[in-house]
């Protein structure tokens, strides 16, 4: 449920930026707009000036007499303005057989035209900014100020790969990386699809190892491939009546040692305390800078009644820039997303990174959503963002049905200075939605087999 949730919420947010760019654009150069619509198929429910609010179909005769219908549909996949006079996906074509209105979209310059088709994405591109622009200005990036792994799980990719506890990761591929977020960044992002050597600062020594990509995880849900030094198991909650609470534990207290064995993830902890059932255990961990020492007796099911999470204890230092600044290391944020997007998309093509893990679907985008609003909300808009300047970027692709393949379309006509035969544009527009529709299903189809592996 928190799935659909969220990818509700994401969605509609997203489509309704983008459709209101196309239907205000629309309005400023003189064209009607006759359908406002979020999601795709039957009408639920909608509103205009004529019928007021009213649920299911409209008559099809229906003339709204310019005014617009603002509907809610049945497929919450997407939304679409209906501009009088063009060819889109609708494939309507009623007003199509006559002379040209001055209130249609084809009777205006190729301006008002090239405006009304771009004006989506130029509106999922100023969100994208604007949120960029605020996580410069009142957050700041984080940089957290080492390179130095921490722990290495045994029997874990880190360790069959031969990394030791205490190695300082200097280059990945030649790049020198300065804090963790940049080695991160190296190794899952900008050389996807690349095998990696790894420079390591190792007593004293300078050493390589190579890694093939195929060794590297796709994601980290069932644990983290490199732990810098400073991550903690650290308490998120404390239940109520449970031995941790009667111990004294409280939320924020990070864990150090369990009968004097070091923890570094909510997993060792977990393992100690589910083998130590009903015995006494001691604790060490800090609160609030200073050590502690608690005693406590996991239940007969193991459990001492504490959520746990991971948490970095280092330095992380966010550096915060001023109200004009954060504007243009925003838009070199769009400019940085943008170059990794084709980056992604020309090794697709290339076959160096399979499609089904650069592209998702609804269930993809409803499990990132989900898992970005649990991390916090400042986490769920900065999620928002990518995903809108990710819309703004496929749209504007050349494709037939997309913005972009409109615009083509309108520029053509441009410089012929004719119109495109209408058999033809409904000929695009037909084999476009096929084509989309087939690409549609088949990354929903990889969205299905990528939950049964969540």
């Amino acid at each position: 449920m928190d799935y659909i949730f969220y990818f509700i919420i994401t969605i509609g947010i997203l489509v309704f930026i983008h459709e209101f760019g196309h239907f205000a654009a629309a309005k400023l150069t003189g064209m009607r707009a006759e359908i406002f619509a979020i999601g795709f198929g039957k009408r639920l429910f909608g509103w205009n000036k004529k019928t007021g609010f009213t649920f299911g179909e409209l008559p099809k005769d229906f003339d709204g007499e310019g005014n617009t219908d603002y509907r809610i549909c049945l497929l919450p996949l997407g939304g679409y303005v209906k501009v009088t006079g063009m060819v889109d996906e609708s494939l309507d074509t009623n007003n199509l057989s006559s002379e040209p209105k001055p209130y249609e979209f084809r009777a205006k310059p190729l301006w008002a035209k090239v405006f009304v088709i771009t004006a989506g994405v130029l509106m999922n591109l100023i969100l994208a900014w604007l949120i960029f622009w605020g996580a410069n200005y009142f957050q700041g990036k984080p940089s957290t100020k080492t390179t130095t792994i921490g722990f290495v799980e045994e029997n874990s990719k880190a360790d069959s790969l031969g990394f030791k506890q205490g190695d300082k990761i200097v280059s990945v591929n030649g790049k020198k990386v300065n804090n963790w977020e940049e080695l991160r960044t190296e190794i899952f992002v900008n050389t996807l699809g690349e095998d990696l050597t790894l420079q390591i600062q190792r007593n004293n020594s300078l050493i390589n190892i190579n890694i093939p990509r195929t060794s590297i995880p796709e994601d980290e849900t069932q644990g983290l491939f490199l732990i810098p030094e400073g991550i903690r198991p650290v308490v998120g909650d404390v239940m109520k009546n449970s031995p941790a609470e009667k111990s004294g534990f409280k939320a924020g207290d990070i864990f150090i040692s369990i009968n004097e064995k070091q923890v570094f993830l909510p997993k060792d902890v977990t393992e100690i305390v589910s083998n130590n059932k009903g015995k006494n255990i001691d604790i060490k961990l800090v609160r609030n800078k200073d050590t502690m020492y608690l005693s406590v007796t996991p239940t007969s099911e193991g459990k001492i009644g504490v959520a746990i999470s991971p948490s970095f204890t280092g330095e992380v230092e966010y550096v915060t820039y001023g109200f004009f600044e954060s504007f243009y290391y925003g838009w070199l944020d769009i400019i940085r997303m943008t170059e990794l997007t084709f980056n992604m998309l020309s090794k697709v093509i290339s076959g160096n990174v399979e499609f089904k893990k650069a592209f998702g679907g609804p269930i993809r985008i409803a499990q990132f959503a989900a898992k970005s609003a649990d991390s916090g909300i400042s986490s769920f808009i900065y999620f928002l963002a990518l995903l809108s300047l990710s819309l703004a970027i496929l749209n504007i692709l050349p494709f037939p049905v997309l913005d972009g393949g409109h615009l083509v379309i309108i520029l053509i006509e441009g410089i012929i200075r004719k119109e495109i035969p209408l058999k033809v544009k409904l000929g695009i527009q037909k084999v476009g939605m096929a084509l989309l529709l087939l690409l549609m299903a088949f990354i929903l189809y990889n969205d299905i087999l990528s939950l049964k592996i969540w």
